[in-house]
């Protein structure tokens, strides 16, 4: 029997459309508009209740565990009744199915395998992310589109499914939920999946309970102010305009016990230093490799060009963050948070530039290649990834987003 894998954003569409035609009573699929390249953005509906559950699956395109997570949870939905008594389901298949498109990987068996067919856009082209850096009129249509969703649906709670390669669970929340830590860790617990306690996407943010963050107040000084995208600027405040919050639930594909480890640190700022001088001596390496090529590369801007530029542009700013200004979070989980962010930042660019130059037949692929594969394992040998089973993190990611919605249903009340 072959190993499960993550279907296809046609896949996922083939699915939700069975769903609405075995119950048009419930279901109903339509199309709520189109990408860049014309691709359609396809919204399942189920149920008829005035109060709403927005469910976003795709917003970056490497991470697909969203997928399965949004079939999951629809079929669950029709098989309990005491789901949709009083909230109606909705779960935009993929916000960003152009990025889906590119990132081409749909059941890796290793990190080498899923960076060798890595795909994420740059920050002006990322659906939810695009408003923190770019002005109401030059957003893409993929924004506008979950954007016009969100106005229509007015969801009490926005859940945006994400994941990462390698490390553990964790939950941001623009609202605080108090009542979501306890199951949210006892689901990870159940499926061996490691708590991110301090992930440092949400450096610095208070903590809920253990894995889970409340985004700070704006006009609170972030902890690596250079990065442009602010998420109190994303799309997932938009929910707020109509007394909805959003939460974003994170899953990783490869587990490591380094980010699930609350001591403190023995000596932080060292550390930290260590690491940011790491990042700028591995970006410089991908920098120079870019440089070497670029004269051959005829002028080619494609996406995972201009993805790869992107990520390089970020590596000087978020270093001098680090040094600059360790967060007082400085506990193993956090360090080994940053750790694995180091790492991953240049071997993503790295990733994307291999494929342009594999694709150009350049003379610099083969030699970048071994880097990437060099990178790749040691990532995975520093944090001791182990695979956690697709519908692992499916079931971990669907109680999770059950037990928000309970939740902030009995919030909203």
């Amino acid at each position: 029997m072959p190993a499960p894998r993550y279907p296809s954003v046609p896949e996922l569409v083939a699915f939700a459309r069975a769903l609405a035609a075995h119950r048009p009573d419930l279901c109903v699929l339509k199309e709520v508009g189109l990408s860049r390249a014309g691709r359609p953005l396809h919204l399942l509906s189920i149920g008829h209740a005035r109060r709403a559950v927005l469910v976003v699956a795709g917003a970056h395109a490497n991470e697909p565990t969203g997928g399965s997570t949004l079939l999951a949870l629809a079929h669950r939905v029709l098989r309990e009744p005491p789901l949709r008594a009083d909230i109606s389901w909705h779960f935009l298949l993929c916000a960003d199915p152009d990025g889906a498109s590119l990132h081409t990987t749909p059941a890796p068996r290793s990190l080498l395998d899923y960076h060798l067919g890595f795909f994420r856009p740059a920050g002006p082209e990322q659906p939810e992310w695009s408003p923190a850096v770019l002005p109401p009129d030059r957003l893409p249509p993929e924004t506008r589109a979950l954007t016009g969703v969100i106005d229509a649906v007015r969801p009490y709670l926005q859940v945006t499914l994400h994941g990462t390669d390698l490390g553990g669970s964790w939950v941001q929340l623009t609202k605080d939920m108090p009542g979501l830590a306890e199951p949210f860790v006892k689901s990870a617990a159940r499926f061996r999946i490691p708590v991110e306690t301090g992930a440092s996407d949400a450096a610095g943010w208070p903590a809920s309970g253990p894995g889970v963050r409340v985004m700070p107040a704006p006009g609170t000084e972030l902890a690596y102010p250079s990065l442009p995208d602010d998420a109190r600027h994303s799309t997932w405040y938009h929910a707020h305009r109509y007394g909805g919050m959003t939460a974003v639930v994170e899953v990783p594909m490869w587990a490591s016990d380094l980010v699930d480890d609350p001591a403190p640190h023995p000596d932080p700022a060292t550390a930290i230093r260590r690491l940011a001088h790491r990042l700028l001596r591995d970006a410089r390496e991908v920098e120079l490799v870019l440089a070497d090529a670029l004269p051959r590369l005829h002028g080619a801007d494609g996406p995972l060009l201009r993805a790869a530029k992107w990520g390089l542009s970020l590596v000087p700013g978020l270093a001098a963050d680090w040094i600059r200004t360790p967060p007082a979070d400085t506990t193993m989980a956090y360090v080994g948070s940053v750790d694995a962010f180091g790492r991953r930042l240049p071997l993503r660019s790295a990733a994307m530039l291999l494929r342009v130059l594999r694709e150009a037949d350049d003379r610099a692929a083969p030699g970048l290649e071994r880097l990437v594969t060099m990178w790749s394992e040691a990532f995975a040998e520093r944090f001791q990834a182990r695979w956690v089973p697709l519908e692992h993190q499916v079931e971990h990611q669907s109680r999770t987003v059950v037990a928000a919605a309970l939740e902030a249903r009995e919030m909203s009340r």
